[in-house]
């Protein structure tokens, strides 16, 4: 632990942004201060990991593994009930203890197998089982105490503050996607002669160059287009000259206090070289939108960005993500630009600069906002890509081998990369009951009764441990939901990459599109209904199984352990199916809730004091007041405030009920395009209490979240199959009346 981040603990810490005293002996001894006294850290490490291998080995009959079970699971609970990191630490080693005796028990008792299949069976199994505890126990280490880093003031006196070029990447979006972000650029509250702000436009389209000239930024071009977005970053590090970069994806609208609330530990740390802020979205992902839980349950992403990153930040070892990012330009260049050896270029790019000595940070504070992807096959072609270019950093720049990192620098990274393998485990766990159910395979040599011993509270463990640090960022079992979705793409290219690197090429991630119409996507859910076919079927094999062998009290309480497993499988298969039930967008631009004051006027001269309910680039929704009603049609104008300043706007009512009303802007003026993106998404506040109201994680709901889920998955597939039959019988009835007539 000699590595946890000093300058973040500095004693010179301004007041308000000081740790906390340490206020016992516990917390004392728990100081990474403490831990900096290597031969100390070093005794209590081997007499803590003898301890946990004499809990692991010591050998227990069934009655005294259940109590020692039932103990350990009581105690766990009562810790989550516990406040504090210590609590949560406790857990940790609750589970580290419970799944330690559950392996062992594996390798060491139940991997013998009589025949061929027994044995590849239970091979796959064992090997996904211990890929999946050494993920569990490097997301402990990475997690186990996020470091919630706090912004650091600029100094006083604005003549003091550094020089920052703005990058902004395009490709082929349209130019209604990356204005917002350009406004939002030009709306940043930072000194204007110390500002300046480049579209780099790889599609080098005229429309671009003559907005870029209107509105006073740079339209920065290239002579061609390789290494994709890394090269067009490292082509514009040759023509600009500030002494600090921010990278915005065109679609990522930042607030204006980015600079002031990044900027600071830049000034603080002067080995620090990078500072990444979330990535945040205002629009619902392909999981939210097709399985109605957007703002409900956490997307997938909000694990990385509201945890993992965090966790990252105390060993020293946060990585960028390419975009809402400060990057020093020095540094930069020092490592020859962005790395263009990756398709994760930006992760590499950190991997970089740690290998150099220099620091990097975390701020979990959205400061910037964008669109998610709108359809599920580019949700997955976007993780194929990241899949994919962790994988060639693993065999390219592999983050244990070589110098430059420390200990649990190499640990934060070889998790970020091992994440990626789940395919193939994924997969086993999806299928390894039917071994049993379809060819009578015995992948455990073990009783039903003793596997459950063993296995539950291995389980029971990392599902409460993780739902007490993950919770308000993952709910319970949606991370199999996702996993299950991406495994068998992610498959192929982590493979193919693990075998050659250069495999495969880059793909830019579509932005700003619209689905048009309710479909389901029968090609891209192809795999995981083959996999749900058969997980069916495989059920109904186990309730045959049980009626022939009734008589067999042991192939009965087998067959009920893998009935269990199997219809677990096909839920989560079921909720996967239902996320590829794309629904129609019916917005043609996205609505972000929030409330903020509005003044309404009208054209006889009456005024109307309410708040927004949400607001997009194309109107308002408003609050009305009681027994209020405003007329359909009637012109209006809109008045947004921020602070003192107040955004007038032209606009009709295009909706209106009770309580509410819906108001479409006329069509506005660049000036009035710029004021309003100064008004609503660029707000320094704008995305600070996103997730306020959000219910927290509790396992039993969320297991009931999915089962609902995929419950409503299978009864769309078979829904989905009778009307495309319908369709296709109708149109050959069509065919046949046509020949005959």
């Amino acid at each position: 632990m000699s590595s946890v981040r000093k300058d973040a603990r500095a004693p010179d810490c301004a007041p308000e942004f000081a740790p906390r005293k340490a206020a016992s002996r516990l917390e004392r001894f728990a100081d990474a201060r403490f831990w900096g006294n290597k031969p100390v850290a070093v005794v209590l490490t081997i007499f803590s990991l003898g301890a946990m291998f004499f809990v692991f080995t010591v050998p227990l009959a069934n009655s005294q593994q259940l109590a020692f079970a039932l103990c350990c699971f009581i105690c766990a609970l009562l810790f989550r009930r516990v406040e504090g990191s210590y609590a949560t630490l406790v857990m940790i080693m609750l589970s580290v203890l419970a799944s330690g005796r559950y392996m062992y028990w594996r390798l060491t008792e139940t991997t013998y197998w009589s025949r061929p299949l027994d044995a590849l069976w239970g091979l796959l199994l064992v090997s996904a089982e211990l890929y999946a505890a050494l993920v569990l126990l490097l997301g402990y280490f990475q997690t186990a105490w996020p470091l919630r880093r706090k912004p650091v003031p600029l100094p006083a006196s604005r003549a003091d503050w550094p020089t920052v070029d703005i990058f902004i990447p395009t490709y082929n979006e349209p130019l209604g996607v990356v204005k917002p972000t350009i406004y939002a650029s030009l709306a940043l509250d930072y000194p204007a002669d110390k500002l300046s702000i480049h579209v780099l436009d790889d599609g080098r389209r005229p429309e671009f160059k003559a907005f870029c000239e209107e509105v006073g930024v740079n339209w920065t071009i290239r002579s061609h287009n390789r290494h994709a977005k890394a090269g067009n970053i490292n082509e514009a590090l040759k023509i600009t000259n500030g002494e600090y970069l921010a990278i915005f994806d065109c679609d990522h609208i930042p607030t204006r206090s980015f600079l002031q609330v990044c900027l600071g530990w830049f000034l603080r740390d002067k080995k620090l070289s990078m500072l990444q802020t979330p990535h945040h979205f205002f629009s619902a992902d392909p999981f939210e939108r097709n399985l109605g839980t957007f703002r409900k349950v956490p997307n997938e992403g909000e694990l990385f960005y509201g945890l993992v990153q965090d966790g990252n930040d105390l060993w020293n070892a946060t990585f960028f993500c390419g975009s809402c990012a400060l990057l020093r330009r020095s540094m930069v260049e020092e490592i020859g630009g962005i790395a263009v050896e990756t398709v994760t270029e930006d992760a590499h790019t950190a991997l970089k600069l740690h290998r150099l000595g220099y620091t990097t940070a975390y701020l979990a504070i959205p400061q910037a906002a964008g669109l998610a992807t709108e359809s599920l096959s580019g949700h997955i072609g976007q993780r194929i890509r990241w899949a994919r270019g962790m994988t060639q950093i693993f065999r390219v720049d592999n983050p244990l081998l070589g110098k430059g990192l420390s200990f649990g620098q190499r640990l934060c990274y070889l998790n970020a990369m091992m994440h990626f393998f789940y395919g193939v485990p994924r997969l086993v766990f999806l299928t390894a009951p039917l071994s049993f159910l379809f060819f009578g395979a015995h992948v455990i040599q073990a009783s039903a009764a003793t596997i459950a011993l063993f296995a539950l509270p291995h389980m029971f463990h990392a599902n409460v441990t993780n739902s007490r640090m993950q919770g308000a960022f993952r709910h319970s079992f949606w991370a199999e939901v996702y996993e299950s979705v991406l495994a068998s793409y992610i498959t192929a290219p982590t493979l193919l990459a693990l075998i050659n690197p250069r495999l495969g090429k880059f793909n830019v991630t579509a932005k700003g599109g619209k689905i048009a119409e309710n479909y389901f996507d029968w090609a891209i859910s192809r795999p995981y209904l083959v996999l749900l076919l058969l997980n069916l079927l495989g059920f109904g094999f186990g309730i045959w199984h049980i009626h022939a062998y009734w008589h067999v009290t042991s192939e009965v309480n087998t067959t009920i352990l893998n009935l269990a497993w199997t219809a677990y499988n096909s839920l989560i298969l079921g909720a996967s199916m239902a996320a590829a039930n794309e629904r129609k967008q019916v917005r043609s631009v996205h609505r972000v809730a929030m409330t903020m004051p509005v003044m309404l006027r009208f054209g006889t001269g009456r005024t109307l004091a309410c708040e927004t309910l949400d607001y997009s680039e194309g109107g308002v929704g408003v609050k009305l007041p009681q027994n209020i009603s405003v007329p359909l049609h009637e012109p209006v104008t809109v008045s947004l405030f921020r602070g003192d300043e107040e955004y007038a706007f032209r606009a009709t009512v295009s909706f209106t009920e009770p309580g509410r009303a819906g108001l479409q802007f006329v069509e506005m003026s660049k000036d009035q395009e710029f004021n309003f993106v100064n008004a609503t998404f660029s707000r320094a506040d704008a995305w600070s209490g996103w997730a306020q109201g959000r219910e927290p994680d509790r396992p039993l709901r969320a297991l009931a979240q999915v089962w609902l889920a995929g419950a409503h998955g299978i009864g769309g597939f078979f829904g989905h199959l009778y009307g495309d039959f319908r369709a296709w019988a109708t149109r050959g009835a069509k065919r046949t009346a046509q020949k005959d007539s």
